[in-house]
């Protein structure tokens, strides 16, 4: 009966000692490519008039993250210029770590798996063009020209989002995807 109880004992650690070295594999089942989420506090939305002018920065920050109690904060420069047209760009910063963490070279880096919308609503005479492209020829939108039309006041939506479908009409329903940021700017053109 002893001899059985060592048995037992022996054979119970060997399977506990086998499992927790299966279990613990150096996530080997885990895809390489799975890509977590990133943190993005900061949106930096540069535009610098074609021929020379005032460069416009819109700047929306929130250091709490979209989950957090605090709302964005929002900083435009100036109007845009009438009958204008900018060259744009965008950056996108992840300012908890320090030093803050450039997010704009994960997206152009993995321009295939995302895409920067920017959508005036119907008061704000403005167009916008892409001018990058992902490896596969479709936009990304971290370089782009906006225009300015006629004076008019209203807001710009710029949305990341992450995986959408391309290539895609220009809207955010038939993108898909999920969203990285989305930001709202109060944006005038006198």
């Amino acid at each position: 009966m002893n001899t059985n109880m060592k048995t037992i004992k022996f054979l119970t650690l060997a399977l506990a000692a086998s499992l927790i070295f299966t279990s613990c594999n150096d996530d080997d089942d885990i895809p390489d490519d799975v890509n977590e989420e990133e943190l993005i506090t900061t949106v930096t939305v540069t535009l610098v008039p074609n021929g020379g002018g005032t460069t416009v920065t819109l700047v929306a920050t929130d250091l709490d993250g979209a989950e957090g109690p605090n709302p964005p904060i929002y900083d435009v420069s100036g109007p845009l210029s009438l009958a204008t047209s900018y060259m744009g760009s965008i950056e996108f910063l992840n300012e908890t770590e320090n030093p803050a963490e450039d997010i704009t070279e994960e997206v152009e880096g993995e321009g295939d798996e995302h895409q920067v919308f920017y959508i005036p609503n119907d008061s704000l005479d403005v167009d916008v063009t892409y001018d990058g492209q992902d490896e596969n020829g479709y936009p990304v939108g971290l370089e782009y020209t906006l225009t300015s039309g006629t004076a008019s006041t209203g807001t710009l939506n710029v949305v990341l989002r992450h995986e959408p479908n391309k290539p895609n009409n220009g809207t955010l329903s038939d993108a898909g995807g999920s969203t990285d940021v989305d930001v709202t700017f109060n944006i005038e053109v006198q």
